[in-house]
């Protein structure tokens, strides 16, 4: 199972996070299958690569409450009313 979780990057006291298609077994900082976003929680900035987080939304994949929350933030769930399903 897939799913779409943060993995956190950058410096002491300076986290930034990657959004990353990773198995369920993984560890946090473990091999990614695909990077699609980051977010930046100090400078309150999100980049998200739409087409591959629908890609594997429609794929079966599970977002995490955090990942959901920005998902939310960013209205991806208005453009698509067929995987708001996957975000509870």
């Amino acid at each position: 199972m897939v799913k779409l979780r943060l993995k956190r990057c950058g410096r002491k006291q300076r986290a930034i996070y990657r959004i990353v298609a990773i198995d369920v077994r993984s560890r946090r900082e473990g091999r990614d299958l695909r990077k699609v976003g980051f977010y930046d929680p100090i400078k309150n900035q999100t980049y998200l690569n739409v087409p591959v987080i629908l890609y594997f939304l429609e794929k079966g994949a599970q977002p995490t409450r955090t990942v959901c929350d920005i998902l939310r933030k960013a209205e991806l769930f208005q453009e698509r009313t067929s995987i708001r399903g996957n975000c509870n």
